[in-house]
């Protein structure tokens, strides 16, 4: 389900440079479109199996990239104003799959861990965390099933 039909969200292919003592994998230069300014960049990880959201950034901009384990992220757009409302992508990140997902604010956003060891997820976002610009909601009150696809 690589095919994007959500507005804003944006799905880049990143370069990795193998090297026998150890791979160099690009995540965001100043120069890519999807570039608009630094805030912090931080590291989580989540366990197999295990599902978090849904969250939705109110001015956060996430670049998110996982260059290690395996990580599905879902997307779901209830902006009432928006053409894609009511619409879901789905994709599965790692390095077999490497490329970032910048997700613009106003989207709800789950993800589940896929591998039994470390599923790490950089974000790269445009501000400092700010707890009051960010809302929660429980896994049910959007129904999604991450196996479906």
């Amino acid at each position: 389900m690589d095919e994007i039909d959500i507005a804003g969200l944006i799905l880049t292919p990143l370069k990795q440079i193998h090297h026998p003592k150890g791979d160099i994998l690009h995540g965001l230069k100043k120069s890519d479109a999807e570039y608009s300014s630094f805030g912090e960049a931080y590291f989580s990880t989540i366990n197999n199996g295990e599902i978090k959201g849904w969250n939705k950034h109110k001015m956060m901009t996430l670049n998110l990239i996982v260059p290690f384990g395996e990580v599905t992220f879902v997307i779901c757009d209830k902006q009432e104003s928006s053409r894609s409302k009511g619409k879901f992508f789905k994709v599965t990140l790692s390095q077999t799959n490497y490329k970032r997902l910048t997700v613009p604010p106003g989207l709800w956003l789950a993800f589940r861990g896929n591998e039994n060891n470390t599923n790490l997820i950089l974000n790269i976002a445009n501000m400092e965390h700010d707890p009051k610009e960010i809302e929660k909601m429980n896994l049910d009150k959007i129904p999604y099933n991450f196996d479906s696809d």
